[in-house]
């Protein structure tokens, strides 16, 4: 039993740095992408968390999947950036269109939530 909760919780730590969790937010790419017209797309993450890899996975799969948006991903203990989108949690999930904050979600991993959301806001 010792041997499969030990298999289990490597197995499970993996999963949840198995994507490399980058920052990629930058504040004159994200106003130039509103700027241009472009539908913008930011997530936040934290080192060591499954649902954060899970929808950093969905997001990298919609890149291919959907035109004219612009990605972006930031570590939630980033303050000056978190604070800029009052965002307190990982795994939360913002779409910005026509400059304005159209969805906001915490949480959200399931592909065709995600998706959903990605289409209304296009």
């Amino acid at each position: 039993m010792k041997k499969i909760l030990i298999l289990f919780f490597c197995l499970f730590s993996f999963n949840a740095t198995a994507l490399e969790k980058k920052t990629t937010f930058d504040k004159e790419l994200f106003n130039k992408a509103q700027s241009d017209g472009k539908v913008v797309v930011v997530s936040s993450w934290i080192k060591y968390c499954p649902s954060c890899s899970s929808q950093m996975k969905v997001l990298e799969k919609a890149k291919s999947d959907f035109n004219n948006m612009e990605y972006f991903a930031f570590d939630v203990t980033n303050k000056e950036i978190s604070n800029l989108f009052n965002v307190q949690y990982q795994t939360t999930l913002l779409i910005f269109k026509d400059n304005k904050e159209v969805y906001r979600s915490i949480g959200e991993i399931k592909k065709e939530a995600i998706y959903k959301a990605l289409k209304s806001s296009i």
